[in-house]
């Protein structure tokens, strides 16, 4: 079977997590919602249903979500020109498709700002496909987006690597039966990333090319 190179997106490959915590943020502000940074930051790589729910309570009144979401999504669309890759992603990826791996993002992104990500990321040629939250019932930390990504990359989780900054990623990549493997890009702390589940964690995706060879896509390879 084929061997897939499974990736989060924001705060893994690309420098966005304090971005959309601004903009949560100012979205729920203008709401009338006073949520500190930091518990939204911890909320990130949830869906936006999720994350309201995660942020605002399930009991809460829902009807304002769709507002809430698309005005998120407003304030975050003003930096897709800026969006910043982090260091030696696009390298990263574009080694990993030489060697035989089938690389696919995994993200809930969708629409504009997924054409905005892979602009940033700048590695388009080492993609084999793009797993979306839209694409699925339920989002991460359930299994279901990882395991469309393994579907689209005809792979199996077994020998498969899920890289990820969040512990949503890290709980989704072990109830598929991917190896998680954490990155301190997006600003979660070591301790929760293993606690989810997370094998190896490195500081960012340069550091993960830099030891690459003994990392989970060394010894799968």
């Amino acid at each position: 079977m084929n061997r897939a190179a499974l990736f989060d997106v924001d705060g893994t490959l690309v420098d966005t997590n304090h971005l959309h915590v601004t903009s949560w943020w100012e979205a729920l502000r203008q709401a009338g919602h006073d949520v500190p940074m930091h518990a939204i930051h911890r909320a990130l790589g949830l869906p936006g249903e999720d994350l309201l729910s995660h942020l605002l309570g399930e009991e809460r009144d829902t009807g304002g979500d769709g507002a809430l979401s698309a005005a998120h999504a407003t304030l975050y669309a003003t930096y897709f020109e800026r969006l910043p890759r982090l260091r030696s992603a696009d390298e990263l990826l574009r080694t990993l498709s030489r060697r035989g791996w089938r690389v696919v993002l995994v993200t809930s992104a969708g629409g504009g700002e997924l054409d905005a990500l892979r602009r940033a990321i700048g590695a388009d040629d080492a993609l084999t496909a793009t797993a979306s939250a839209d694409d699925v019932e339920r989002g991460k930390p359930a299994p279901d987006p990882v395991r469309h990504a393994l579907e689209l990359a005809d792979a199996s989780a077994h020998g498969s690597v899920f890289v990820g900054d969040s512990v949503w990623d890290m709980k989704a990549a072990t109830r598929a039966g991917v190896r998680p493997v954490g990155v301190l890009s997006g600003g979660i702390p070591r301790h929760d990333l293993e606690a989810a589940g997370a094998g190896p964690v490195y500081r960012d995706p340069a550091d993960l090319l830099e030891h690459l060879d003994a990392s989970p896509f060394g010894v799968a390879g």
